[in-house]
């Protein structure tokens, strides 16, 4: 891989990462009467639609699409695994409040 492929896919990483640090791949506010439940669906729904879309440009590239390139295919993937991770931090988050709810003396 040439340095100009490897400093395209270390400058759309750094992008990204930006774009992750400034909130810009989060979840909207809730509008009245909307419930958590609803909101969590919707942020599922994002990290399965990143991840799918992630596994997408990687079979095109793997299939030749010449519109794919393979720091296209790199960055989806690693956006695809901090939104992953970012999951599972909050349902770790999640249950360890409910642990603690759970805990609580009456």
């Amino acid at each position: 891989m040439s340095n100009l492929h490897i400093d395209a896919v270390l400058g759309q990483m750094r992008a990204l990462r930006a774009q992750l640090e400034q909130g810009a791949a989060t979840v909207k506010p809730a509008a009245d009467g909307e419930s958590f439940g609803a909101l969590l669906g919707q942020f599922v729904q994002q990290v399965n639609q990143t991840q799918t879309g992630a596994q997408e440009l990687a079979a095109r590239f793997e299939a030749g699409d010449e519109k794919v390139t393979l720091a296209q295919a790199v960055v989806a993937s690693q956006e695809a695994n901090v939104s992953f991770q970012a999951a599972v931090q909050v349902r770790n988050k999640l249950l360890a409040a409910y642990q603690d709810v759970m805990n609580m003396q009456i």
